[in-house]
């Protein structure tokens, strides 16, 4: 289990290659990528700010990359989150679950990136046309990371 908390991009491809290297027990590899999005429009995006708490934002997605590794057989996994400027296109987050099994890297997987938009402590500002403003805590990722408590 390893996190990266970085202004650099990534390479999905080496990412995967190094999580995969010298493992033969791995039948699944997972990966979910997040990207800024520009919505267009009254919310257009122009630009992001990713801000963060060093030492707490990994010790946050250690923790949760612990807890489904707990949860479900996993042989691997690998969350990166970037912070800094981003514009829209860019990479901001690499979510990827290595199992024996398809259902378990899927399953591990989506609970880490729902348990990451909520408890991992980043802050977005986003840049529209109307200037910048702080994105707030959604209550669809809420709702996401509270089902997995239920099952």
């Amino acid at each position: 289990m390893s996190v990266s908390v970085q202004t650099e991009d990534f390479d999905v491809g080496a990412e995967i290659a190094a999580l995969t290297q010298d493992r033969t027990d791995i039948g699944a590899v997972v990966t979910f990528t997040g990207l800024v999005r520009d919505m267009g429009g009254a919310q257009a995006v122009s630009a992001m700010e990713l801000e963060h708490w060093p030492g707490m934002t990994e010790q946050a997605l250690e923790q949760i990359a612990a807890e489904a590794s707990a949860r479900w057989p996993l042989q691997a996994a690998r969350i990166v989150h970037r912070y800094g400027p981003l514009l829209p296109g860019d990479q901001i987050v690499l979510v990827a679950a290595a199992s024996p099994h398809r259902g378990a890297a899927f399953e591990a997987a989506e609970y880490m990136m729902d348990f990451l938009k909520t408890r991992a402590p980043f802050w977005k500002k986003e840049t529209t046309p109307d200037g910048a403003r702080w994105v707030d805590a959604r209550d669809a990722d809420d709702a996401a990371q509270a089902r997995w408590d239920q099952g």
